[in-house]
């Protein structure tokens, strides 16, 4: 059992408090999700009737009971929200985007440190099969020295959805925002920071409201990282193509949690996050040429290093100074793409 139980409230209970955070909350015996922020419907108590409601940020934020919050609501309340969770005192674990500018991410990170408080990023993507496989291969040296690196994540959505505040012309929106932040800080993790970023952001759907396809390209001294994501691409399979001094490893698909988790499975039921083979990668070198069966994915030591951190003082896993540098990569895309520039890091 954990030595303490951390009170946790979730502002928001879409996609993200629903599919992603609960599940992994209501299964970690750390935790225990107390109150949810819903201004109007009762969905939260649908997943467990013993979740209580509030119906304004300030009634959850007022409760002194609550350890811990997750923000989980449209982009542009991301930095108010976690700025008045802060200041009454409440550890904070903020959905992507972090917040809208690095100058933002700066103010909540000394807040944080002023107050002593746990504050991190939800990049869940860290602990995607993929993206472990992909670790595994390069600490292995399977590939060799990486000379170029290239992930991609797209979708096909020609028809505008009306609906979705994430298809609206609305401050902090945006495909960049939204699966940017991903692909970003996995590039990131791998290589450290970049010399130059140079990007083109733009719309290429019929009535698209929103920049919905994006180029990252972040210059290194020795390889160039691409990152790239569209909702125009029809075949969007691919995800990762690495090349290397010694070899290159071509994979496709998604990780298979967000999928299994939206079939209402709790990642307690055992094999957790496992691929099918039709998406493991393959390995193209002299040594093999052949697949490479993918890691298991699994989200939940995200939520197990937020409590040890809280409770025991560990290391965070997302550190503060590398949620900086992905807003400044994001800073820098949006300046390139507007002034036809690289910039410098």
């Amino acid at each position: 059992m954990a030595s303490r139980i951390l009170n946790v409230g979730l502002i928001g209970f879409g996609l993200s408090g629903r599919y992603f955070h609960s599940p992994f909350l209501s299964t970690n015996p750390g935790f225990k999700i107390k109150t949810v922020v819903e201004r109007s419907k009762n969905e939260a108590q649908e997943f467990d009737p013993n979740i209580g409601n509030a119906r304004s940020v300030e009634e959850l934020l007022s409760d002194e009971s609550i350890d811990l919050v997750f923000i989980c609501t449209p982009n542009d309340t991301h930095f108010p929200y976690a700025m008045d969770a802060l200041e009454n005192g409440k550890h904070v674990v903020i959905e992507k985007p972090f917040a809208a500018t690095e100058e933002e991410a700066r103010q909540l990170v000394a807040v944080a440190k002023e107050k002593g408080l746990i504050l991190t990023a939800y990049q869940n993507r860290r602990w995607d099969s993929d993206f472990l496989t992909i670790k595994k291969l390069i600490a292995e040296d399977r590939l060799g020295d990486i000379v170029e690196y290239e992930c991609r994540y797209d979708r096909f959505r020609p028809v505008v959805p009306t609906e979705s505040w994430k298809e609206k012309s609305v401050p902090v929106g945006g495909n960049l925002y939204n699966l940017g932040p991903h692909l970003i800080d996995q590039a990131l993790v791998l290589f450290g920071e970049p010399l130059t970023v140079t990007a083109e952001i733009r719309s290429v759907r019929p009535n698209s409201e929103i920049d919905d396809y994006f180029d990252v390209r972040l210059g290194y001294a020795d390889k160039l990282v691409i990152v790239k994501s569209s909702l125009m691409v029809y075949e969007n399979f691919l995800r990762y193509n690495l090349h290397g001094t010694k070899g290159s490893f071509i994979k496709g698909g998604l990780d298979p949690q967000e999928e299994t988790l939206r079939k209402n499975v709790l990642p307690t039921q055992k094999p957790w996050g496992v691929e099918p083979e039709n998406r493991w990668g393959k390995l193209f070198s002299e040594d093999f040429t052949g697949v490479i069966e993918s890691e298991a994915g699994d989200y939940a030591p995200f939520y197990q290093n937020v409590y040890d951190a809280i409770v025991d003082g560990a290391e965070l896993a997302v550190k503060p100074e590398e949620i900086l540098r992905t807003t400044r990569v994001i800073d820098l895309a949006f300046q390139s793409s507007r002034e036809r520039q690289v910039m410098t890091y």
